[in-house]
């Protein structure tokens, strides 16, 4: 007889030596209650993997609860994380409590960690050593039993060394660090789930035929190097679908932003332009702490990078070379709004 309170497992798919053999040591890693570090690029399914590490756990009965941590300003991770006391700040008229508390028992996925303050690394060093905290404007000890896993696509040892995350912190956390493989190394994976994923999308779209793949389009997936991994192929083979008049998938669309003239483009098609001389870093001294150093350095390139591109911050991001997501990091973390002032 099944069990109603027993959650479904999260679903993951792939039959590659490389995705099996992750697997394997999610799973014994899992049976383990000590916290687990998910490395792994965009898209490899990093949220999916926390989901299956909590729900193999002796801890699944208890709650799952996750934060994306750059999806927060700096100031608020701290409230988000540990709660606040009534009155600890303009506009907190009642105690909330964060999601340490609301992940009592359970497990508490912090996505994006590298992202985090270096105060706030503070206080989740001692919730890791001594299960305790205190909520934001308060003075009373919390106690939790809460299993920490984090995931990041940041090299976390080199932020350690820049005076980025505190290294006490890493070494508490990475008891296991798995790292999930990218698409391009799982042979054999980008057909099966190209496969799948237009067997859904055409149930979903209420098709009677299965969806085949042309030799050309097989040869096209393969081919292609997938940076987004499978939630970019995800979104490839959808759209493949739904725009297609027969049960053969004979054309992709990787690139879904229009190239006609007049018409924006995607912004990684705009030109890298060398930032101005003017801007040019002072030479190298040793007057100052190096993460002081690091951090004003950083300042000064985002904010030439953003008046280089007339405030766009996602072109800003790719006269940097980085990402969206790592350039909002940066941009929150030294002072966000500020910069579009300047």
């Amino acid at each position: 007889m099944t069990d109603h309170l027993t959650p479904k497992l999260p679903e993951a798919l792939g039959r590659s030596e490389a995705f099996l053999t992750f697997q394997e040591r999610l799973s014994q890693a899992a049976k383990v209650d000590r916290p687990v570090l998910l490395v792994g690029e965009r898209g490899t399914g990093k949220e999916l993997a926390a989901a299956r590490l909590h729900y193999l756990s002796p801890r699944w009965r208890e709650p799952l609860v996750a934060l994306n941590c750059a999806a927060l300003a700096p100031t608020l991770i701290e409230s988000e994380l540990f709660g606040h006391e009534a009155g600890a700040f303009t506009g907190a008229a009642k105690r909330r409590i964060g999601r340490f508390e609301a992940a009592q028992g359970g497990s508490l996925f912090l996505d994006e960690l590298g992202n985090i303050p270096l105060e706030v690394q503070e206080k989740i060093l001692r919730v890791v050593e001594y299960r305790l905290f205190e909520r934001v404007g308060g003075s009373s000890p919390v106690q939790v039993d809460v299993r920490l896993i984090g995931a990041t696509n940041a090299d976390l040892p080199a932020l350690a060394a820049q005076g980025r995350f505190k290294p006490d912190l890493l070494d508490r956390l990475s008891f296991e660090v798995l790292v999930l493989p990218p698409l391009r190394a799982r042979e054999g994976d980008v057909i099966f789930l190209a496969n799948y994923f237009a067997a859904r999308m055409a149930h979903e779209l209420g098709r009677p035929d299965m969806p085949t793949f042309s030799d050309r389009a097989l040869a096209d997936l393969e081919s292609y190097p997938w940076p987004g991994n499978i939630r970019e192929l995800k979104n490839v083979v959808e759209r493949a679908v739904y725009r297609s008049t027969s049960a053969i998938i004979d054309e992709l669309v990787f690139d879904p932003f229009p190239k006609s003239v007049g018409r924006p483009q995607p912004d990684r098609e705009y030109p890298k332009a060398p930032l101005p001389p003017a801007e040019a870093s002072p030479p190298a001294h040793l007057a100052e702490p190096l993460p002081r150093q690091v951090r004003d350095l950083e300042v000064r390139l985002i904010k030439t990078a953003l008046r280089r591109a007339k405030f766009n911050q996602k072109k800003a991001a790719d006269l940097l070379g980085l990402t969206y997501h790592q350039f909002r990091g940066l941009y929150r973390k030294y002072g966000g709004p500020e910069f579009d002032q300047q």
